[in-house]
């Protein structure tokens, strides 16, 4: 029996790290609000690495929180260790990681949506997203709740039909034990939506009591921490280190001989796994000439004992498990406390959504998260966010906030799913950002937080400290040449024979390991700035030349960025086009010209008739 409880503007669909941003955002910005989970015990769980951050995915948590989300603020709040990572290459991929408090993150996560205006959190499993004229009008679940709403947001991460995978045992089941979602993935078919399987994998947990740490490098966090909000003034904390250690020629040994009962060779996995987040037995095949794999021991929270070990996924029976963790030194005694296993689950093709993540088929209907194919926390808070910003904007009548792939990873990121597709679980790496120099993670709020302030996300706070930021990066940009440093001065604080003349501070700023600290040093007339300011002025002057020829390449990007492609073009019509790009660009519709370029298998000579088209119908348009 099917019953209407209460409407909402907005309902989001699961609370993982995707559906948490996504439905911050939408109360956030006004809207009445409904976020339904399978479990209250699955809120903003983190099923595998006790971590936020990381390589480009450190980007994306400095991008959500100049928006205005919630993830930065999150981990600043509980996390155990801090490493900015990539510090001996260029600003373009120094990236933040912090490992997390799992426990404790939860708990300030679901506080927020809790204490959250307008945003009403509760437990309860969704068969179906109802429409009315093409649109979404209702949200039902298995026990009979209708909820009227204008707008849902699928984030169903990992959940749709998952099936957990330990050698020849596999039970229908979410991560870490929680229940999984079996009805809705019916539902999205029936409105269009093919699903495709896909898999991912999380190691064994350890009792840290039964680790011999000796036989392991330790990692201890960075002396100074630094945050990964904007909002966050300075973080001070007793830090617990990882350890690195390595597998050795026995531990191969063991999975080569059990290979033939491995799900993921034998036949019993049939989803897709991600290339860059290997298992370790699918690491041993691919890698067959390595005589080790590094592995780190992360600790999972204060209040626990488990310890993860990351690097070493995988869906080995358990008796194998035990032999190819114990052949790894330091854990000759070790104990599991959770075996490692791997989990597969229904996804979208993310080339259904348009470049806001609502669906082309169904108006109102959004997407986010592992639901689109994307692997990993961060891609998925910030597609979240995203889904969430782009839905408050449609119902309060305002301009969508699109994000190309000059303005943010964030951009990047939704424009490669929709654009592109993924075949595999898509993972978020610095290489695929063409413009990263521009797009760092010290400048996300430079880049980004107007944007959120305009859409009503980003607060006043988050704004003036923004505005504040760049008026003091400006004074010190034009200060810094006219400031004279004399030899001698140089040279007692540097080192003698530094320079054998006098140097603009700016000029000597420009070499490489001098600091604006250094510079105070030698002028203590120049002003006392923020660390986030002299960092802005350190960057812009020793890369001056790069980011200009950066930006030069984004004006030309733009170009063809902002040819609109007409949505009632009909691409088979179009002679010269290949029967690929035809396809693809039937497939996919692409709504710029630019976008239109980067798909696989449309190549320069289909651009060009593409071009030729557009030009045609222009003018036939005209007057």
């Amino acid at each position: 029996m099917s019953f209407t409880l209460e409407s909402y503007e907005v309902v989001v669909v699961g609370a993982g790290h995707a559906g948490c941003e996504a439905a911050l955002a939408c109360a956030r910005m006004g809207h009445k609000t409904l976020l339904l989970t399978l479990n209250m015990d699955g809120v903003a769980l983190m099923p595998c690495n006790p971590s936020i951050g990381g390589t480009a995915k450190g980007h994306l948590v400095r991008e959500i929180d100049a928006l205005g989300g919630e993830m930065g603020r999150a981990i600043d709040d509980t996390f155990l260790q801090s490493r900015m990572l990539n510090t001996g290459k260029g600003p373009a991929v120094h990236s933040l990681r912090a490992q997390a408090d799992k426990k404790q993150y939860q708990r300030r996560m679901l506080h927020a949506l809790q204490h959250q205006e307008r945003l009403t959190l509760r437990q309860g499993e969704v068969e179906a997203i109802e429409t009315a004229g093409g649109r979404v009008s209702g949200v039902r679940t298995t026990t009979g709740a209708l909820y009227p709403c204008a707008a849902a947001i699928v984030a169903t991460g990992v959940y749709l039909k998952s099936r957990v995978i330990v050698g020849e045992a596999h039970a229908d089941s979410g991560p870490s034990g929680l229940g999984n979602a079996k009805a809705l993935s019916g539902a999205l078919e029936r409105l269009g939506f093919p699903l495709r399987r896909f898999k991912t994998g999380t190691p064994a947990r350890i009792d840290c009591r039964t680790v011999d740490f000796s036989k392991f490098e330790e990692q201890p966090g960075d002396e100074r921490i630094v945050p990964f909000s904007f909002l966050t003034d300075r973080l001070e904390k007793e830090q617990i280190s990882c350890y690195l250690g390595y597998t050795t020629p026995e531990t191969h040994r063991i999975i080569r001989e059990n290979l033939h009962r491995a799900p993921l060779f034998s036949g019993e996995i049939h989803g897709v796994g991600p290339r860059y987040c290997p298992s370790i037995e699918d690491k041993v095949v691919r890698f067959a000439d390595r005589e080790r794999h590094p592995l780190f021991l992360e600790p999972e929270g204060l209040d626990t004992l488990e310890w993860y070990v990351q690097g070493m996924s995988s869906s080995l029976p358990e008796d194998v498990q035990w032999a190819v963790y114990r052949s790894i030194p330091g854990l000759e005694r070790v104990q599991l406390t959770r075996l490692a296993y791997a989990i597969e689950y229904d996804c979208i093709d993310p080339t259904q959504l348009r470049p806001t993540l609502e669906a082309k088929g169904v108006e109102n209907l959004y997407f986010a998260g592992q639901i689109n194919g994307s692997s990993g926390y961060e891609e998925a808070a910030a597609q979240g966010l995203y889904a969430g910003i782009n839905a408050a904007c449609k119902l309060s009548g305002r301009e969508p906030l699109l994000l190309s792939r000059a303005d943010a990873y964030i951009g990047v990121l939704v424009d490669d799913l929709t654009g592109k597709g993924t075949n595999e679980p898509y993972r978020m790496m610095t290489s695929r950002a063409e413009y990263r120099l521009l797009l760092r993670q010290d400048n996300a709020d430079l880049r980004l937080t107007e944007r959120g302030w305009k859409v009503g996300l980003a607060s006043d706070e988050r704004h003036a400290r923004m505005l504040e930021k760049k008026r003091g990066t400006n004074d010190l940009l034009n200060a810094l040449p006219k400031a004279h440093l004399k030899p001698q001065d140089v040279n007692r604080v540097l080192g003698e024979g530094t320079v054998s003349s006098g140097i603009s501070a700016a000029d000597l700023l420009r070499r490489a390991g001098v600091t604006y600290a250094d510079l105070r040093r030698i002028d203590p007339e120049l002003p006392e700035v923020a660390d986030s300011v002299a960092e802005q002025a350190e960057i812009n002057l020793r890369y001056e030349g790069y980011l200009d020829r950066q930006r030069r390449q984004v004006e030309a990007f733009q170009r063809t960025e902002n040819v609109k492609i007409p949505q009632e073009i009909r691409y088979s019509d179009i002679k010269g086009l290949r029967i690929e790009a035809q396809q693809k660009l039937e497939r996919i519709r692409p709504e710029t010209l630019g976008a239109a370029q980067r798909i696989s298998g449309v190549s320069p000579g289909d651009i060009a008739v593409l071009m030729i088209k557009l030009e045609q119908m222009r003018r036939e348009r005209k007057p």
